[in-house]
């Protein structure tokens, strides 16, 4: 699938760039990249931009990523988008739970352009880090 238009939600703007330069090295130089610093902007800027791909931190102000994909999947314009989260966190309970709110792949830090493939089921690894 194409990913054409991906948004990425990070509080850190150092971890934007870093998202970004991943998904650039894994192939995606030429997507279109938009950005907020948390799920409540993120939702904002949906009302008016689509997008093919979300990838979000987990931990962040005003609204964390967990509260976000809940309110993401809720929405009949929204469910859809695939949705992968990125968090330095290890705890199962929470990745079942947002496993079953619909999120595509959680992948733990620190990212890497392998990592994205393998989640997106473009590389040589086994999946996502479900």
């Amino acid at each position: 699938m194409a990913y054409d238009k991906i948004l990425i939600v990070d509080d850190s703007v150092t971890s934007r760039m870093i998202i970004k330069r991943c998904f650039h090295i894994a192939g995606y130089e030429k997507s279109e990249y938009s950005e907020a610093e948390d799920g409540l902007a993120a939702l904002n800027f949906l009302k008016e931009h689509p997008v093919d791909l979300i990838v979000s931190d987990l931990n962040m102000p005003r609204m964390d990523g967990a509260t976000f994909v809940r309110r993401l999947k809720m929405k009949e314009g929204t469910s859809g988008i695939p949705v992968i989260i990125i968090s330095s966190m290890g705890n199962d309970a929470l990745r079942e739970e947002l496993k079953e709110t619909g999120v595509f792949s959680v992948l733990r830090k620190p990212l890497s352009p392998d990592k994205i493939l393998d989640a997106l089921g473009e590389g040589e690894g086994e999946g996502d880090e479900f």
